[in-house]
C-alpha cells in the first residue's frame, strides 16, 4: 500500500547517436517513506520523560508492617553532612554515620537496609553529585556503598 503519491518523470535518452530521434522512457521514482509520527496523544508527547532516573542505591524490600523513618533520625544524620571537600575525611563520616545507625532497631528491618535508606540524607554538594552520577541500580549492599564512597573520596593514591 502506498501512502504517498509517486512521481513519474520522463527522461530522454539517446540510445544511438547516429539516430536523431530520441526515445522517451518513463521512470517511476518512489520517495523514501517518511516515518509516521508517534501515535500517542499530543499532550502525552509533550510531557517530559520520566524513565531512566532510578537511584544508584537498591534498597531491598522491607517486610515490616508500618515501617517509616522518623524525621528525628533523619535530622540526626543531617547534623553532620559530608560535602566532599578536601578537608573532610570520608572514613570519619562513615564511622559517625554507623555510630548513629547502629543504635537504631526496627523489627523485621535489617540494619543495612536502614543504612542504605539514610545514607543519601548525609550527603550534600560534591558528595550528593557523586551519588547522583553513579549508574542506576549499581549499589546493592552497604559494603558496596562504603567501598565506592571511600574509593571516590579517598582514592588509593592519597595513602
Amino acid at each position: 500500500m502506498r501512502t504517498r503519491s509517486f512521481l513519474e518523470y520522463t527522461i530522454s535518452r539517446r540510445h544511438n547517436r547516429r539516430r536523431s530521434r530520441q526515445q522517451q522512457e518513463a521512470v517511476t521514482l518512489i520517495p523514501d517513506p517518511i516515518p509516521m509520527a508517534d501515535d500517542r496523544p499530543m499532550a502525552e508527547q509533550l510531557q517530559a520523560p520520566t524513565g531512566g532516573f532510578e537511584s544508584a542505591i537498591v534498597v531491598p524490600p522491607i517486610n515490616a508492617q508500618n515501617f517509616e523513618l522518623k524525621s528525628s533520625l533523619i535530622n540526626l544524620v543531617q547534623n553532620r553532612i559530608f560535602r566532599g571537600g578536601n578537608d573532610e575525611e570520608p572514613h570519619a563520616h562513615i564511622r559517625h554515620f554507623e555510630s548513629i545507625t547502629n543504635n537504631q532497631r526496627y523489627p523485621d528491618v535489617p540494619n543495612t537496609t536502614i543504612k542504605l535508606l539514610l545514607f543519601p540524607f548525609s550527603l550534600d554538594g560534591v558528595a550528593k553529585t557523586w551519588l547522583d552520577k553513579e549508574p542506576p541500580n549499581s549499589i546493592l549492599t552497604w559494603d558496596d556503598l562504603v567501598s565506592k564512597f571511600i574509593n571516590f573520596f579517598f582514592p588509593p593514591s592519597k595513602c
